[in-house]
């Protein structure tokens, strides 16, 4: 596969050289490769939050070579892998960050495990040595064999599915991420709200731990006042708890894991 785009995505921050270095080593490989940076701002090695946010961003991106890191486990016996999924080619760890995007691409159809790396003689940064030697290498026309041999695609490791359960007049489900703005989006979408017979209300209590209030079910931030907390569909067409110009997390007290309940 000869790929015009690589799409990157890492923990790594912007403070130090780590995504530079990366971005180097590819224009070494493959110059006339260009580098879509998807966010160097994952919460570190929180492997979940990277993988939804891969996922979420996979269907905007051209056909590419995504090479994604958020690796606690660099330097242990964690596979490093590569995954052809539609119309794309994931390079990363085998601990559950590909796996999601993978699914957003259609599913994984062929995959290797990773044998290359750089003879830096490092043991803590595979992301410059063996994984974006091996993004680059696919980018420069590299055939997917040739990384390593070949997987049982039943073998790639796969986070747990998050927490949801629909009955009649309520929908249970885990908070599955928080992003910046501290928008609260459960594991849960409009049409979870409707096998629920919850859509079309204008207003749904949610519910989670000791807090509890009924909130507008609204199309947009700006429906309710500045600081006022609303119930939505975002973006990725998730349900979601948000507070217009604030924090839903900081507010209500919420993060990844815990389980909100919205009933009528």
């Amino acid at each position: 596969m000869t790929a015009a785009w690589v799409a990157f995505l890492t923990d790594y921050g912007l403070a130090d050289g780590y995504v530079a270095a990366c971005h180097g080593v590819i224009a070494r490989i493959a110059p006339s490769a260009r580098v879509i940076d998807v966010t160097h701002e994952v919460p570190a090695q929180d492997v979940r939050h990277g993988a939804v946010v891969l996922a979420d961003t996979l269907p905007y991106l051209p056909p590419s070579i995504v090479l994604a890191v958020v690796d606690p486990g660099v330097g242990t016996r964690r596979r490093g892998v590569a995954v052809a999924a539609g119309e794309h080619v994931l390079v990363g760890p085998d601990n559950g960050l590909l796996a999601w995007a993978a699914d957003a691409a259609g599913g994984a159809v062929r995959a290797v495990e990773l044998e290359h790396r750089a003879g830096t003689g490092a043991t803590t940064f595979d992301g410059r040595d063996v994984f974006a030697p091996a993004a680059a290498r696919l980018a420069a026309g590299t055939a997917l064999p040739a990384l390593g041999p070949e997987l049982d695609i039943a073998t790639l490791v796969r986070l747990p599915d998050p927490w949801l359960r629909v009955g009649p007049g309520a929908v249970e489900a885990e908070v599955h991420v928080v992003d910046r703005f501290g928008n609260v989006a459960l594991a849960a979408g409009a049409a979870d709200l409707a096998a629920a017979g919850l859509d079309g209300r204008a207003r749904l209590r949610a519910s989670a731990g000791e807090w509890s209030a009924e909130l507008p079910l609204a199309p947009s931030f700006a429906a309710v006042p500045a600081g006022e907390p609303v119930l939505l569909v975002d973006s990725a067409g998730r349900l979601a708890l948000a507070v217009n110009r604030g924090s839903a997390a900081a507010s209500l007290g919420l993060r990844p894991g815990d389980r909100v309940t919205i009933s009528s």
